[in-house]
């Protein structure tokens, strides 16, 4: 029986959301906060991702929504996203900045970006 690739859907801002599949599409730089002492209970999560596929483009993505623990009702969370057509660190830590700042958390954004691989000079 062949393997079924998992697909995700991915939120864009300005154009419609994507769906890709999840391994060709390996996380290279990530960061993740949570209220409270323990994620499973946690009301709020918030995270800025980004995955390269491997002829170089990258999508650059993150959410604040209601955690496991719930949000107050009422509650709205945010997504954005943005694909790139190359792996330019320069495009990439733009669209890490404008994600960090529309899922209200730009310490987010300096953490992610901290955690993007090294680049040879």
């Amino acid at each position: 029986m062949p393997a079924i690739d998992r697909k995700i859907t991915i939120t864009l801002s300005d154009v419609p959301h994507v769906r890709l599949v999840e391994a060709d599409w390996p996380i290279v730089a990530n960061a993740e906060w949570f209220d409270g002492e323990h994620e499973c209970q946690a009301n709020y999560i918030r995270f800025v991702r980004v995955r390269q596929h491997a002829d170089g483009r990258r999508v650059v993505y993150g959410t604040y929504s209601a955690g496991p623990g719930g949000a107050p009702s009422g509650f709205r969370g945010i997504r954005a996203g943005y694909l790139l057509s190359d792996s330019h660190s320069e495009d990439t830590i733009r669209a890490i900045r404008r994600v960090a700042a529309q899922v209200e958390d730009v310490l987010l954004g300096a953490e992610c970006i901290g955690d993007l691989p090294a680049e040879e000079i």
